[in-house]
């Protein structure tokens, strides 16, 4: 790598990847480092997206596909089930992605567009100057050097230990955090075109389980449970291998990922003298799904426009930075997360029983859209009694 550029990434998922693209399509030299050996890999992500939430950044290449998905059903705790047609289904209606292809995929078209690209390449602190960030000291191989750059993206995930040394506080408390483990199944019988939502306090308490396919017969299967509810013996993976004893006794497990998702508020700021967080480092992730590429994606878009025009500014103060702040938090992003975060403190407190009342509410439901602010109007209209029960709902409405 060079020893300076105008934007350096930390991390080479989605959302940096789009950094590293925006930024270097506008003629700034860019530089992306990830500490793992290949770009994608390994996989810790359930893989869905939205059909139209990928389309505002690119046209989906088929390789990248590993299902369509037309509809949705929500299990309830008693087996009750709810279908989401595609008109209702939403953002939920998409792509089960192949991430291994994806992400090397994206970083490529960075790589494409001007971007110097160093896997194995890990920040092991900030170049500080003067309380601003100034790039990063990367080791590889086993040698330190230091990368200085005017802006600095933190791209590094859940971890986040980047933003951390930068002197952000990006620590996540522990009922805040979904600790989640997944199975790459095949040799299970599921429905090929749809995502199965399991909820219940035995399944996955202040959670969900999830089978997305991945073709015919292969699916991942996983599950998230609230770091608060984990305790030896029902750890996420103990969960996990329940759920697929009574589900998939017959399946054949292929691979196995771990790995954590904050379902908080966003950092209270995501940007820093010379510095830029994006993606799950900036807690965007949706706080009810746990989904967060679309939101790194546009963060990471975000982030590389920012930049780019206040390196042009000559002035990459926090207060220059603030667009990319003021930017996501303005618009839909920011509004749906704010909303979706009260929503998610009400109904990790429901029981079994009023999780099976509200699937019931659903099966009645005439929406035109599904959406989660949708689903709360409908389900208090279909059963009054839960408004009396979950008080805090008349806000969201």
């Amino acid at each position: 790598m060079r020893p300076e550029y105008d934007l350096l990434v930390i991390g080479g998922g989605p959302g940096g990847a789009l950094a590293a693209m925006t930024a270097a399509e506008k003629g700034l030299r860019v530089g992306l480092v990830e500490k793992r050996s290949a770009i994608g890999i390994p996989v810790r992500c359930a893989e869905g997206v939205g059909r139209d939430l990928l389309k505002e950044f690119t046209d989906p290449d088929p390789a990248w596909i590993s299902a369509e998905i037309e509809h949705a059903v929500i299990v309830a705790p008693d087996g009750s089930r709810m279908d989401l047609e595609p008109s209702m289904a939403g953002a939920e209606v998409g792509y089960v992605l192949d991430r291994k292809r994806f992400d090397r995929d994206l970083v490529m078209r960075a790589a494409d567009a001007g971007a110097d690209v160093q896997v194995r390449a890990r920040a092991v602190a900030p170049i500080m100057e003067n309380g601003s960030v100034a790039g990063a000291r990367i080791e590889t191989n086993g040698t330190i050097e230091d990368v200085r750059a005017k802006v600095t993206v933190a791209a590094d995930g859940v971890e986040s230990k980047f933003a951390r040394w930068c002197g952000v506080e990006t620590a996540v408390p522990l009922a805040e955090i979904e600790t989640c483990a997944q199975y790459v199944m095949t040799g299970i019988d599921i429905d090929p075109g749809a995502t199965v939502f399991h909820l219940g306090t035995e399944i996955a308490p202040e959670g969900y389980a999830w089978v997305f396919p991945k073709g015919e017969r292969t699916a991942n299967v996983g599950l998230g449970v609230s770091g608060r509810k984990c305790r030896e013996g029902n750890r996420p993976l103990d969960y996990l291998n329940r759920f697929v004893k009574d589900h998939f006794p017959g399946g054949k497990v292929i691979e196995l990922i771990v790995g954590g998702v904050p379902v908080c508020r966003p950092l209270e700021r995501t940007v820093a003298d010379g510095l830029v967080i994006i993606g799950d480092a900036a807690r965007v992730a949706d706080p009810i799904t746990g989904g967060g590429i679309y939101n790194a994606m546009y963060t990471g878009r975000l982030a590389g426009q920012v930049a780019a025009d206040a390196i042009a500014a000559g002035d990459v103060s926090t207060s220059a930075l603030m667009a990319y702040d003021h930017g996501w938090r303005g618009e839909k992003l920011g509004r749906s997360l704010d909303r979706n975060y009260r929503i998610k403190e009400i109904f990790v407190t429901l029981s079994d029983e009023k999780l099976n009342r509200i699937v019931r509410a659903f099966s009645r439901m005439d929406l035109s859209k599904f959406s989660v602010h949708g689903i709360v109007r409908e389900v208090v209209k279909h059963d009054p009694g839960l408004l009396l029960e979950i008080r805090s709902l008349k806000d969201l409405l």
